[in-house]
């Protein structure tokens, strides 16, 4: 992959926002049973240039540990949750995962660092095709975008090793765990629109039992709003 470079000033941004990762991780590890990232993790997130999926207005604060605004009045979500959602799926070079709500594909150039290849879906016409136009001119050749709901899943390049949910539904959506493959690991914040909601780590054993793990509280947009977190 081609980045360009980063400014002094912007390096200098980026790893000020990996130390505030880093603080917040362990401030959470109660909630989460973590104190650290996987440092695999912790480089996708550290080389991916936030900038580039924030408008132009709000590129000055790409690197501060906060959501920031996006098109279709969506956010790019805080890069805490980025970097948490993507240890917790535990992504291996040979994994092919999917991404339901692209948003502005920042999550999606962190996924295609440490994946073979990641199918994203994005409910919004306008994210769907901005994210895959920027994700093409900064190399992500692993990442194939569509628009269409992602309750649904992508049948057509199931199963997956691994499923990351941007978007909040009221239930795990049942395609989703079909669409998994037997040790496969579905990350996913669920709850009410306007109450409370966790974010879960859903995994399927070689015998297809399910276990579910509630790893931290969130607020994230419903799922029929794709594009909020990532």
């Amino acid at each position: 992959m081609s980045f360009e470079t980063h400014s002094d000033d912007m390096r200098s941004r980026r790893e000020d926002m990996l130390d505030a990762i880093r603080a917040s991780v362990r401030n959470s590890a109660e909630y989460t049973g973590r104190s650290e990232l996987s440092p695999r993790v912790m480089a996708a997130v550290g080389t991916v240039p936030r900038e580039k999926f924030i408008p132009p207005a709000y590129r000055h604060l790409a690197y501060q540990n906060t959501p920031q605004p996006i098109a279709a009045g969506q956010t790019i979500s805080q890069p805490l949750i980025v970097a948490l959602m993507t240890d917790l799926l535990d992504p291996q070079p040979d994994d092919i995962v999917l991404e339901v709500g692209t948003g502005s594909g920042y999550q999606a150039a962190v996924l295609s660092q440490l994946v073979k290849h990641v199918y994203s879906i994005e409910i919004h016409r306008e994210l769907a095709e901005t994210a895959a136009d920027i994700l093409q001119q900064l190399g992500h050749d692993n990442v194939t975008v569509k628009t269409g709901d992602g309750y649904a899943g992508w049948p057509a390049q199931a199963p997956f090793d691994g499923i990351i949910v941007t978007a909040a539904a009221e239930t795990i959506p049942a395609p989703l765990l079909e669409q998994l493959k037997p040790g496969g690991k579905l990350v996913i914040p669920v709850g009410a629109e306007h109450g409370f909601q966790e974010l879960l780590l859903v995994e399927v054993d070689e015998s297809g039992d399910v276990s579910r793990r509630s790893v931290l509280p969130v607020r994230f947009v419903p799922l029929t709003g794709q594009g909020k977190a990532n």
